[in-house]
Order: structure tokens, then sequence, then C-alpha cells
């Protein structure tokens, strides 16, 4: 596995957007990549909504849990289309579909993946999507520590995923709260322009930034440590389930995925993203 990915690794980073851009194309998309809980729970646990979609479906119907994101389940259906794939050796679908995983995964990770307040909208604190999803990793990514040990087969996905939902959802107070203290402190030095190639930008100040991630206690830097591991988890056990197939395949099975990649970019840029904006 470790062979394959690597050699595959460029097309993995490539399609990883994959997912966001097709949120520019499908009204469906756009429900896969959050929950807000809140509309069901007050606190964790998650005690009110069935972990499985079928149990789900009987008790909110499918057009209710749509409206109100499906990211969980979701992430159990790519992950057994992932394990078919392996099964057949479909080589592009093997790409693709990790690198959706890769991508829902992630996006379970994050706590405003998790609430109707998903860009603080609700607070006037609009904006704080992108500060806790793009801005902050901008900045301090490169001094973040990657490295989360060897993953293992996961004998309750669904199970896994719904934890890491928990943990997304019991930590969205505090990155709403947290904002809104600094906000108050440092009303004057929030926000502060950068140029980004030809144009100039509003962005949060890096002066606010740094408190910011200094106050969640490198909160950022654990989800994406956490959501790596769970990705790599993921990866092996859809592998494992689908017979340990060998991961290599032939020369001439191997497509040239570029051309879906220069598409899928185009159709990002001419086009107006379907469902709610998270990061704007």
């Amino acid at each position: 596995m470790f062979g394959f990915y690597k050699s595959n690794i460029s097309y993995i980073q490539e399609f990883a957007t994959r997912a966001d851009q097709r949120r520019y194309a499908i009204e469906a998309e756009a429900p896969r990549h959050y929950i807000d809980l809140d509309h069901y729970e007050k606190v964790v646990p998650i005690d009110t909504v069935p972990l499985r979609w079928d149990s789900a479906v009987v008790k909110y119907g499918e057009e209710h849990l749509k409206k109100y994101g499906i990211v969980p389940w979701h992430i159990q259906s790519v992950r057994h289309w992932l394990t078919m794939a392996m099964k057949e050796h479909d080589y592009e679908q093997i790409i693709k579909l990790s690198a959706d995983l890769g991508h829902y995964i992630a996006d379970a990770h994050v706590p405003l993946h998790s609430t109707e307040n998903y860009n603080g909208q609700l607070t006037n604190q609009k904006g704080i999507h992108g500060l806790w999803e793009s801005r902050l990793p901008e900045i301090f990514a490169s001094d973040y520590d990657y490295f989360t040990g060897k993953a293992v087969y996961l004998s309750n996905p669904l199970e896994t995923i719904w934890q890491s939902v928990s943990e997304s959802f019991a930590a969205k107070d505090t990155v709403l709260l947290l904002e809104k203290q600094l906000t108050e402190l440092m009303p004057n030095s929030k926000f502060s322009f950068e140029s980004k190639g030809t144009t100039t930008a509003k962005v949060y100040s890096k002066e606010f930034s740094k408190a910011y991630h200094t106050a969640l206690n490198n909160m950022v830097e654990r989800r994406m440590k956490k959501a790596i591991y769970i990705v790599g988890c993921f990866w092996l056990t859809a592998w494992v389930d689908a017979g340990q197939p060998a991961m290599e395949f032939d020369i001439n099975q191997k497509v040239d995925l570029q051309p879906q990649i220069d598409s899928l970019n185009i159709l990002m840029h001419n086009s107006v993203i379907k469902g709610r904006m998270e990061t704007h």
C-alpha cells in the first residue's frame, strides 16, 4: 500500500479538492461535507441521532438528514466504494476515492463542520470558518508535527468516524468563544491587508491569528493530525476488507488523470458554488 500511494501522491494531492469542486456542479454535494449536530443535540454524547443511516432515515427521513448534513454516513459510503475499487483493481477509482475519503474525513475533524453556526454567522463572527480552517494552517502548518504512527484496521469504522465527529462537536463552542473573547481584547488589530499576487486582500492579522492559535492550544494541529491518522486507518481498512489485493497495476491500466483535474479546476473558476458558503 505504501508504495502504491507514494507513487501516486501527486494525483492524490490534486484530487484532494475534487469533493469541493463538485459543489460547483452538484447540489447534493454540499451536505456530504458536514453535519449540523446542534440541530439535534445540545452537548455530547451523541445520543439523539442514530449512528446507522437506515435507522436515522426511519427516525428523521432522508430529506431532513440531507438538509442538516450527512458527512459521517457519506464517509461510510465512500469507504465501501473504495473497497470495491480495490477488489476490482480499478486504478483510477482507487485514486479518486482515496482522495475523496481523505477530504470528507478531514471535514469531519473540523469543529465548524458540526454546527449550524458554521461560519459564525449566527453570533456576529462571520469569517471564523476560514480563520480556523485556512488562515491558521497557512501561517502555522509548517511547524506542525505530522507523525501519527502506523494505521490500524478498524473493526467498526462507523463508530470511529462518529467518535471524530463527536470530538469536533465538543470543540465547536471553544472555537467560537475564544474568537469572540480575542475580538473584544484586540478590536483594532484583528485584520490587516496582505498582497496576494496582483491583489491586496483583507485578512485576519498575523498578530490576531497567533493569539487565537495560542488560545486554542494547538487545536488545529491536533485535529489535522487526528484526521491524517484516521484517513490512513480507513485506507488500510478498505484494503483489508477487499482481501488485501496486491497494489500493483499493469502499466497499460494506468491513465492520465490530468485532463480531469484541469476540467475540475476550470469548473470551479467559472461556476458558482451550490449549497451553503462556509468560508466567506
